[in-house]
């Protein structure tokens, strides 16, 4: 402003000329379109990488769409079919799906339903006539609400649900046809007319659909459910891998982490897909049914249901890596220093499971039939001495445990915590000393007061703070206003005993995961009996 007491200066650049609009540069709002074209352009690139299908889907079905439109472009087959020849365009727009099984499917629905509305159409027709011109809408309105009716109830029966589409075909096509003959005046061959434009139209997309690179429904399957399978098990890995590694300097808080829907672990994402395939599987084999014999699936009535079988089994496996990564990120931590007691044992099972699971995709993968027989003795060997490391240290999993009687050997316990045991005994011994050596000379000069608290507690009070749950340290408990010794000991040596069961909960989960190999091996060979896999020994 003026100088004056309490005001102040507010200065406002001048725009630079060059910036300025026109005046032969792009302004701003010309970078920011180019910057979102380009980002635009970029990303349908990044997904047309990711399947190049999709690119080829698209090309089949702007050129079937061009081969109908044909019919209605040249004046000879226009002279034929009239505006009837519309019904192709719609067909080839309906039935034409991604993959050759879902086309088959929809098509056959397609041509099933017409052809059913077509023969009601005709015979509602020819009734409507012989009652004469007063009754005939009232004839033909009575059966678009019986037919409207029938289907809608029909659609809705359990074991229909696969035939929803034609059911919904009988109803549009019968109305459009029973109506459009009325009013034309020939019933017959308005029928006779859209049920050969919708047979040009569907022959045309099964014909594009098949011969012009085709993507089969079972090869999808196939692909889908070994890409489960190495999901799983890298993920599997990634998990312990980070639980192993975290010393705890570096945890961020859990609201952050799940907004954040942890990008730094992508296995994870992968795993969490693969929990969310039930119903993309189940689609796949249902239109996979419908595909005849194909590449290296050659016989008749191949079992894409027993890959939907495996894919369950797979996901109640994936269920037990997704509990590991919540005991992973979850509020209460086991230390360090007994995670990587076990580290050894742990890490064994783990290799050894992810890679019965690895070799069991790689087997579907090649249609080939292995034994699993040595591969599941050493997972189960593996896992057998993680439960004796378990259970022979099972003392370090509680804070106010009891030394062994010395009467009997003592197990052998791993070098990291031998050396972490001694080194505590030692720092322990040393602050007694010092508490000892301080509290006498303390009690030479003035007795201290009942209630201060020496200098051992102190520290033991700093030590938990180390080892205590991430969001609830010792001077939370201090605010509460009711800390003494004889409360805050008991609860701390409670919540260090449960920061220690993490651990237990975490091992226990790898355990069952293992468990549940079995049923997955099983579920495998059943799938390579029925879909007769090559065999090949180990």
């Amino acid at each position: 402003m003026n100088g004056k007491k309490g005001s102040f200066e507010i200065n406002i650049p001048s725009i630079p000329k060059a910036k300025m609009p026109g005046n032969g540069k792009k302004s701003s709002g010309d970078d920011m379109a180019f910057f979102s074209c380009k980002v635009w352009i970029w990303n349908v690139w990044e997904f047309c990488k990711e399947d190049s299908n999709r690119v080829v889907f698209s090309l089949k079905v702007g050129l079937a769409v061009l081969l109908v439109s044909l019919l209605i472009l040249f004046q000879a087959p226009y002279k034929v079919f009239g505006t009837n020849i519309i019904w192709s365009i719609l067909t080839v727009a309906i039935v034409f799906e991604y993959t050759v099984g879902a086309t088959f499917n929809r098509g056959f629905n397609r041509a099933l339903g017409s052809l059913l509305a077509g023969i009601l159409a005709i015979g509602v027709a020819q009734l409507a006539l012989s009652t004469g011109r007063v009754a005939e809408p009232f004839v033909i309105g009575i059966s678009i609400f019986l037919i409207g009716t029938v289907t809608s109830f029909m659609k809705l029966w359990p074991s229909l649900v696969p035939y929803e589409y034609g059911f919904r075909v009988i109803l549009f096509t019968y109305c459009l046809i029973i109506v459009s003959g009325y009013r034309m005046g020939n019933p017959i061959k308005t029928s006779m007319d859209r049920l050969y434009s919708i047979a040009i139209g569907g022959i045309v997309a099964v014909l594009v659909n098949v011969l012009i690179l085709p993507i089969w429904a079972g090869e999808q399957l196939h692909k889908e459910l070994v890409a489960s399978f190495n999901a799983v098990a890298d993920s599997l890995e990634e998990c312990v891998r980070k639980y192993l590694e975290d010393d705890g300097s570096d945890h961020p808080e859990f609201s952050k982490t799940v907004m954040d829907e942890f990008p730094d672990e992508p296995a994870y994402r992968k795993c969490r897909t693969t929990l969310n395939s039930s119903a993309k599987l189940e689609s796949l084999a249902n239109s996979a049914k419908w595909e005849p014999p194909h590449g290296r699936f050659r016989h008749f009535f191949y079992p894409w249901s027993e890959y939907v079988k495996v894919g369950a089994v797979l996901r109640y496996c994936a269920y037990e890596v997704m509990a590991l990564h919540g005991v992973l990120h979850s509020e209460i931590q086991a230390p360090y220093n007994l995670r990587i007691t076990f580290q050894k044992e742990i890490q064994d099972a783990t290799t050894q499971a992810a890679e019965l699971v690895r070799s069991l995709g790689k087997d579907v993968s090649n249609m080939k039939q292995t034994l699993k027989t040595a591969l599941l003795k050493r997972v189960h060997s593996s896992t057998e001495r993680l439960q004796r490391a378990i259970d022979m240290h099972s003392y370090l999993l509680t804070s106010n445990y009891e030394p062994p009687d010395s009467s009997k050997p003592l197990p052998k316990l791993s070098h990291t915590l031998s050396s972490t045991l001694y080194d505590l005994s030692n720092q322990l011994a040393e602050l007694d000393k010092t508490d000892l050596d301080q509290t006498s000379n303390l009690t030479n000069q003035n007795p201290p007061p009942p209630q201060t608290e020496s200098y051992h507690e102190m520290m033991r009070k700093q030590s938990r703070r180390l080892h205590s749950w991430p969001s609830r340290e010792v001077d939370a408990f201090e605010e509460e206003g009711s800390f003494s010794a004889d409360t805050m000991i008991p609860r701390m040596k409670a919540l260090e005993s449960t920061a220690a069961l993490s651990l237990a909960t975490f091992t226990s989960l790898l355990i069952e995961f293992v468990a549940r190999l079995d049923h997955l091996v099983e579920s495998v060979d059943e799938l390579s009996r029925m879909a007769k896999f090559e065999h090949e020994g180990l």
